[in-house]
């Protein structure tokens, strides 16, 4: 009598747990999706992120990273939101934060449900298991095509002809040996809406992208000053942005989420810039206790809230709140006052300052702001 097939019962066991989507693939990857990730290294297209280079072996094959594994199940999650996330750049006077990012963690929601299967799989099978949610060398989205839950569009995210863009991944390797499901072709067609919506052309190809222009690398990966071609296109994104996501036309089919842990919180759906520019580091991390923007540290948040208030033409509602913050200790802080400071105040007003504050600045970069003609 032949035996039943697991991959029901996971599939069970995964949406009883609250996932939306399963799909199974086999613990490896195809010769394109490795070279495309070795040119996109040698490009220097990862920016900041030294760390995709230190592991690139272990990222471009499973079974390197896993050498036991043999097949890997992917779990999707919705976090659709209720309403259009590009309505809110209108709004300029207040943050726009990535719709991910507008409560709870979503690295903590999953990692404790993947390993709920991972547990239930072991118990039930005796199968070896790995859990991973984007905190691994795991390409998770080349895998979840694989998998069929979706493929990569010409922004790179991965596109469900279900679901749309908005869903999490995660992955449980596994030992045992799963029949894979049939892969997700591509449905981009001719569409482009993706590549012409960026507001800082990070994409230098379709499927091709520079992370070193993408406004959610440089709001959350980069430490450093953001260079001056990017700010004005910035507008009031403040961490991550949705823009590529959310033109999708394939969004026609997604719904938004009900888990209640991706429902925005209020003080991060349309927060007002003046009141995170003030935010000291204590309460910065009360107000972001337990949202994936706490990871970003103070700093660099409010370097990000500056050049959004730079952008907002609210002089009225920040300037004063911009000169508090040009003797700021944190070097981040103190030269994104100064271009704020430059957009929304008089050209005396900024003169004046300079010679108050430039003549003690020791910091390189926030000097530069002081003198940009330099």
């Amino acid at each position: 009598m032949p035996q039943p097939d697991p991959k029901d019962a996971i599939r069970d066991q995964a949406l009883a747990l609250g996932f939306d989507v399963v799909g199974f693939a086999p613990a490896a990857l195809g010769s394109q999706t490795r070279e495309n990730l070795s040119n996109y290294l040698s490009q220097g297209h990862h920016g900041d992120m030294g760390w995709m280079a230190e592991t690139e072996a272990r990222r471009a094959d499973p079974n390197v990273l896993w050498p036991e594994a043999r097949s890997v199940i992917v779990v999707a999650l919705n976090y659709g939101p209720a309403q259009d996330p590009l309505e809110l750049l209108e709004h300029k006077e207040r943050g726009n934060v990535s719709v991910y990012a507008r409560n709870k963690d979503y690295h903590d929601i999953l990692k404790k449900r993947v390993k709920a299967i991972a547990r239930w799989l072991h118990q039930e099978y005796d199968a070896g298991v790995k859990v991973f949610v984007d905190t691994a060398p795991v390409m998770e989205k080349p895998l979840a095509a694989r998998a069929g839950i979706g493929w990569q569009g010409k922004h790179t995210n991965l596109v469900s002809r279900d679901a749309g863009s908005w869903f999490f991944l995660a992955e449980v390797f596994t030992t045992l040996e799963l029949s894979p499901d049939e892969a997700e072709v591509d449905h981009c067609g001719s569409c482009r809406r993706c590549l012409e919506v960026c507001p800082t052309n990070a994409f230098p190809a379709p499927y091709r992208i520079d992370a070193r222009r993408c406004i959610s690398y440089l709001t959350i990966e980069h430490k450093g000053h953001i260079a001056q071609e990017f700010r004005k296109p910035m507008g009031n994104r403040i961490y991550g942005c949705d823009d590529c996501l959310a033109v999708c036309p394939w969004n026609k089919f997604a719904e938004p989420t009900g888990e209640e842990a991706f429902l925005p919180r209020a003080e991060l759906t349309a927060p007002r810039l003046r009141d995170l520019a003030l935010l000291d580091d204590a309460a910065f991390r009360q107000v972001f206790s337990g949202s994936p923007v706490k990871r970003v540290g103070r700093d660099r948040f409010v370097r990000n809230v500056l050049i959004a208030i730079g952008n907002s033409a609210a002089a009225d509602l920040h300037l004063e709140v911009v000169k508090g913050l040009l003797d700021d200790g944190s070097p981040l802080v103190r030269a994104m006052a100064v271009w704020a400071l430059q957009q929304l105040a008089s050209g005396e007003d900024v003169s004046r300052l300079r010679d108050e504050y430039a003549a003690q600045e020791s910091d390189a970069g926030v000097l530069a702001e002081w003198n940009p003609e330099n």
